[in-house]
């Protein structure tokens, strides 16, 4: 049995806040989840929903397994590097902003066999 992945890498929001919508699809099947990703009211959501699409995408068309016997094993949100950028405050002080961005993988396994 082998495990069907695909990453999304530097999306540009921090890791904290895609995990609030990955935890929400792990361990259920594929069907289920991207039904799921559909109604999430997050902006994670989007992103998320087109890499478990491309993840089933993959199983099917370079392992021939059928979309209806996959479910999200395992999927993770792992910090991706951080901008730095500045703003200057009042009485010249420096106010630093920090851009995050996380890299994701989403691994699918077949059901049962």
């Amino acid at each position: 049995m082998t495990d069907i992945q695909a990453h999304l890498r530097f999306l540009p929001q921090s890791a904290q806040k895609v995990r609030l919508v990955i935890d929400i699809v792990r361990g259920k099947n594929a069907n289920e989840a991207l039904e799921t990703l559909k109604f999430v009211n997050k902006r994670a959501a989007e992103p998320i929903y087109k890499l478990v699409a491309s993840a089933v995408a993959n199983a099917e068309e370079n392992f021939g397994v059928s979309r209806d016997d996959l479910f999200v094993a395992a999927i993770t949100a792992d910090e991706a590097p951080t901008r730095k950028w500045r703003r200057f405050g009042a009485r010249g002080r420096f106010k630093p902003l920090f851009r995050r961005s996380s890299h994701v993988t989403v691994v699918l396994r077949e059901r049962g066999a």
